[in-house]
C-alpha cells in the first residue's frame, strides 16, 4: 500500500509519523541509493561524491568504445577486474557528464561518501534521523530507497512488516524503479497480515490514507 508525496522532505517526515504513531521501536539503516543514469544525476553527484563504480561487460557492443574515450581522458581506475567482466572505481568529473547516458549493459554506482555513509558501511548498519536529513537534503534528483523493518501494535504478525521511503522513484512490481520527483511511503502489513481481518482493522484504526493493496 504505497502514499505519494508531493516532495522529499514531507515523504520524510510521513514516513517517520507513521512509525512514530503505530509501530514499536525500528531501527534506521542507511538507504540504497539508484544507479546514476541521467546526466542531470552525474552533474548533481559530482558535488556530493568523489567516486563511482562502474561496471558492465566489456565486449557488449558499445561499451568497448566508451572505455577507450574514458583513457583518452585521462580517466585512471581504481582497480579493474582481470576478465572479459570488469568493476572499475572511477573518480567524478564535471567534464565526463557528455558521456551519460551510459551504453546498455554498462552501470555507474555512487561510492559512499558523508553523509552517505562511510568506505566501510554496510547496506544494514544504522544511521541516525540527523544523518537521514542531511542525504535527503543533498539528493536532488539521485534515487534513494531507505526500509524500516517494524513490529506494527495490533498486527499479531509482524514477518515483513515494516516501512519504505523511495524518493526519485516508484513501487513496481514488488521492486523500486527510477521516477524523477516522484516520492512515496510504501507501508507493508506483511504476507500474512494483510488480507487478514486483523490486517483490515488494522488499516481502518489507523487512519491512513493509503493507495490499492498489492498481493505478495
Amino acid at each position: 500500500m504505497c502514499e505519494s508525496i508531493s516532495d522529499a522532505p514531507s515523504a520524510l517526515s510521513r514516513a517517520r509519523a507513521i512509525m512514530r504513531d503505530l509501530a514499536d521501536a525500528v531501527g534506521v539503516p542507511w538507504p540504497q541509493l539508484g544507479e546514476v543514469t541521467t546526466r542531470e544525476q552525474y552533474l548533481h553527484a559530482v558535488h556530493t561524491f568523489s567516486v563511482g563504480r562502474v561496471a558492465g561487460e566489456r565486449y557488449l557492443s558499445g561499451i568497448g568504445p566508451y572505455l577507450d574515450e574514458l583513457a583518452c581522458r585521462g580517466v585512471a581506475f581504481g582497480r579493474m577486474e582481470p576478465s572479459h567482466l570488469f568493476i572499475a572505481d572511477m573518480r567524478l568529473r564535471p567534464d565526463l557528464a557528455d558521456l551519460w547516458p551510459l551504453p546498455e549493459g554498462m552501470t555507474f554506482h555512487l561510492n559512499q561518501t558523508p553523509p552517505f555513509g562511510g568506505p566501510h558501511s554496510e547496506p544494514e548498519d544504522a544511521c541516525t534521523e540527523e544523518e537521514l536529513d542531511r542525504m535527503i537534503s543533498a539528493l536532488g534528483p539521485l534515487a534513494m530507497n531507505v526500509s524500516w523493518g517494524c513490529g506494527w501494535r495490533g498486527v499479531p504478525e509482524f514477518k515483513n512488516c515494516g516501512v519504505q521511503l523511495f524518493l526519485n522513484s516508484v513501487w513496481t512490481g514488488h521492486h523500486p524503479e527510477p521516477a524523477p520527483g516522484e516520492f512515496g511511503v510504501h507501508v507493508a502489513l506483511g504476507s500474512r497480515a494483510a488480507w487478514s481481518p486483523a490486517g483490515e482493522a488494522w488499516l481502518h484504526d489507523s487512519g491512513l490514507t493509503l493507495g490499492k493493496p498489492e498481493a505478495d
